[in-house]
Formats: structure tokens, C-alpha cells, sequence
């Protein structure tokens, strides 16, 4: 099956069906392309997103199935329940959306790289400034020292990428962002692919088809239009 190649200058194009997209790698949909704020939010709300090394042009994906949380089954473990008690960060929301994002893109101690291209970093802070992308930051005194940002559409919430500095400073983010999310009315959050970190707070793996039907109920629904604003 030969992939759809989206024109760089006109981010109007259609994305093709997610139904195409390739089982190996991972629902591999399209390739090129931009990442204008239209075509970025049009591809979160169809359940595509955007991820590609340095060098290589734009790759679209969708993956089968899709891992997801849905706000009211979080899992918080014993320890992080106790950590979370003990009050040891603090958690901001919004407060230093340049700074989290830098500090995804720094390379993990077991990559040789990062995704987060000066490119992709560009286009979400573009994304924050329209009031579609936010942050959250944990703090230790003064120190930003976890967080995680995402995209936000309706009553969902596109979770993209989260770092820590120290233990458990990103799950406590997560765990805040979560509380507040459902406290706010958001029906789902995106966690993209399976992994062990995101499957302890309760993500669960369903289909990209019922995943698509959710988004199709949940991303026009309103949310209170002063939520992101007032933390």
C-alpha cells in the first residue's frame, strides 16, 4: 500500500482514512505535509499525530489500537498516593509551557535523540499562544523538575510527552492533570501507544475504532471556556 504524501502548501488536504493506515509500523498514515495549526488540529481530531526524527520529513500516525485514559480510572498506587500526600511539588498549569516543552526534547539517557525537532517545538508553542496546547509543571522549591504538555479538543485531552528530573515528579503532574481534567468535564485522554509508565495510572488499550467514535462525541463538546485560564 503506497502512502499518502500530503502537499507541504496547501494544509487544507484531507487526510486519508485512518483505516489505511499501514499495521506495521505502528499505523503509519501519511508522509509530508506541515504542521500549520489547522492541519495539526485537524489531525488530533481524527486521531492522527505527528512524529518524526530529525532529517526525515513529517510522518502521520495512527496507531491499532490506541492507549487511552479515561479520567475517572485513574490508578494511583500506594507509594505515589503517599508522595502525593507528602505534598513534596507543587503543580502549576500553563505557567512555563517553553520550558516543558524544551525539557521533553532533551535526549533521554537511552536515546541518542530527540523527536522534538526545533520544528515541532515552533509549531506547539504556536498551538499554546491559540490556546490549544497547554503544560503541566511540577516544582521542587524553584526548580522545574517534571511535566508533561499536550493538545487539548472539546472534552479531550492529546497528551504528547512528560519528563521527570526527579522520581516521581511527572506521574504527580500526570496524576494532578488527570483530577483536573475530570473535575473540568473532559470525557478522554490520549495516550497514543502502550507503555508500562502510563498503563500503572490506568490506561487501557481500545480499538482505533472506538477510539475515533469517541473523538467524534467528545471533541465538539463544550468545556468551561475559562478552565485553562484560571489555574
Amino acid at each position: 500500500m503506497r502512502l499518502t504524501v500530503l502537499d507541504p502548501n496547501n494544509p487544507d488536504q484531507d487526510f486519508p482514512l485512518v483505516s489505511k493506515a499501514l499495521r506495521e509500523p505502528d499505523g503509519l498514515l501519511a508522509v509530508g505535509g506541515c504542521l500549520s495549526q489547522h492541519r495539526l488540529l485537524t489531525a488530533y481530531r481524527h486521531g492522527i499525530f505527528p512524529w518524526y526524527n530529525p532529517g526525515e520529513p513529517i510522518l502521520w500516525w495512527s496507531p491499532n489500537p490506541r492507549l487511552v485514559l479515561f479520567p475517572d480510572k485513574l490508578v494511583i498506587s500506594r507509594s505515589l498516593h503517599k508522595t502525593l500526600r507528602k505534598n513534596i511539588f507543587s503543580v502549576t498549569f500553563d505557567r512555563a509551557f517553553n520550558d516543558v516543552i524544551a525539557a521533553c526534547a532533551d535526549p533521554r539517557k537511552d536515546a541518542a535523540g530527540t523527536w522534538i525537532t526545533d520544528e515541532i517545538n515552533a509549531a506547539y508553542n504556536q498551538l499554546h499562544q491559540a490556546g490549544f496546547a497547554h503544560s503541566v509543571e511540577a516544582w521542587l522549591d524553584d526548580e522545574l523538575v517534571g511535566g508533561l504538555y499536550g493538545v487539548a479538543i472539546g472534552q479531550v485531552f492529546f497528551g504528547e510527552s512528560m519528563f521527570h528530573t526527579r522520581t516521581d515528579a511527572s506521574k504527580v503532574a500526570f496524576a494532578s492533570l488527570v483530577k483536573q481534567l475530570n473535575a473540568w468535564g473532559y470525557r478522554l485522554i490520549d495516550c497514543q501507544v502502550r507503555t508500562n509508565h502510563l498503563e500503572s495510572l490506568g490506561a487501557e488499550e481500545i480499538s482505533r475504532d472506538s477510539f475515533t467514535t469517541l473523538l467524534d462525541q467528545h471533541c465538539d463538546a463544550p468545556v468551561l471556556s475559562s478552565a485553562w485560564q484560571a489555574q
